[in-house]
């Protein structure tokens, strides 16, 4: 009889580890919220998505993780009330925890357990994630046909028209001297617009190489407080445990200082903040058919502020070159942050509210023995 007890104990273990192994292998939140409201079990997914472990979040009244009140709160009582499993798709969840997050969201009663329900969470974004992808990469190719043409059919008519502005200035009345100088400074101003398009040929250098994404960011934190950013206040959350990047870091910081920069526009002058994330979240994979494989991008800078919001109107065209809400902006920095984060395999994406923009950019992590980014065929 002990032996058929310890047998039976045994199994049991294995049963429940595997059960475990399962849950920790779907690519949702799954949890379960006890008849007292607190977290009874957590998967690995839901460790990410509420950014703390299981051994911390277990226990905690769910509504601390999901907000007050909130909706999947208001789903998990309709569950348990009803007896029934009820979905709901495209909530929009709004918590300190995990910030601004679109999910859909089944709950179900457990039959075993009164009162108890089981939360099945799937984040929306992620599914748009190579669709955005694509339409980023799209709007940074063809943008580079047209760099080349600039570079070669304007920088150089541009050379000579100031060269003979510079001419005609030697032998110029005072009068008239203003007019060649304006030739002058306007030509070198158009110069300069085609050479931040430069940006998009396909023949520039990238010196990539394994870097410490903590590093940049710092590198471009001092950039930021020392000059266009010294009316706000920053935050640094970081995950000190994060992987090199295989990068280049100047090209990094441009992408950043660039993002940095646009939110330190937005914030208002007094109260404003910005906040600088960076975590490992390891279900983020971006698929490239014509390479056939699938690269993960499991490293995640986040850039958030609290200023005004994208409008609606070039959300959808927001990468693209020359759109901007800016009343002096060139429309030209988001397309080159997206070019260069295409260049190095990763994806951006953004949320935007009013008091609540962020950016993400999700970047390839380097293996254990190179500098190459991670892939799977």
């Amino acid at each position: 009889m002990a032996n058929t007890s310890v047998a039976f104990r045994d199994r049991a273990a294995i049963e429940r580890a595997s059960a475990e192994a399962v849950l920790n292998a779907i690519p949702s939140v799954v949890l379960v919220i006890g008849a007292d409201g607190a977290v009874a079990y957590l998967n690995a997914e839901g460790e990410q998505f509420f950014q703390g472990s299981a051994a911390y979040l277990e226990g905690r009244a769910f509504e601390d993780l999901a907000g007050t009140g909130g909706p999947l709160s208001a789903l998990s009582r309709q569950a348990c009330e009803s007896g029934a499993a009820v979905s709901a798709y495209g909530i929009v969840l709004e918590c300190p925890r995990i910030g601004r997050r679109t999910v859909d969201a089944h709950a179900a009663p457990i039959a075993e357990a009164p009162q108890s329900v089981v939360l099945a969470i799937h984040e929306r974004h992620l599914a748009g994630t190579i669709e955005h992808q694509r339409l980023q990469s799209g709007a940074a190719r063809s943008v580079t046909a047209m760099a080349a043409m600039l570079a070669h059919e304007v920088k150089n008519p541009l050379s000579g028209i100031r060269g003979a502005a510079q001419l005609l200035e030697a032998g110029a009345t005072a009068e008239d001297r203003p007019l060649t100088t304006l030739i002058r400074d306007e030509t070198d101003r158009i110069t300069a617009l085609v050479e931040r398009m430069e940006v998009f040929s396909e023949t520039g250098t990238m010196d990539r190489q394994a870097a410490n994404i903590h590093e940049i960011l710092d590198r471009v934190h001092r950039l930021a407080r020392g000059g266009f950013a010294r009316h706000a206040h920053f935050v640094e959350d970081y995950d000190p445990s994060l992987p090199p990047v295989p990068c280049d870091p100047d090209q990094m910081v441009q992408v950043f200082l660039n993002l940095v920069k646009n939110a330190a526009e937005a914030v208002p002058r007094d109260g404003g903040r910005i906040v600088l994330t960076t975590a490992y979240r390891r279900e983020v994979r971006l698929s490239d058919p014509g390479a056939g494989v699938s690269v993960r991008l499991p490293l995640v800078v986040s850039v958030e502020d609290n200023g005004g919001g994208i409008p609606n109107a070039i959300r959808s065209r927001l990468f693209e070159p020359f759109v901007t809400s800016k009343r002096r902006g060139t429309g030209l920095g988001l397309a080159v942050c997206a070019k260069i984060v295409d260049d190095h395999a990763g994806v951006m994406e953004f949320d935007s509210a009013p008091g609540a923009t962020v950016f993400r950019v999700m970047l390839p992590v380097c293996d254990q023995t190179s500098s190459v980014p991670q892939e799977s065929g």
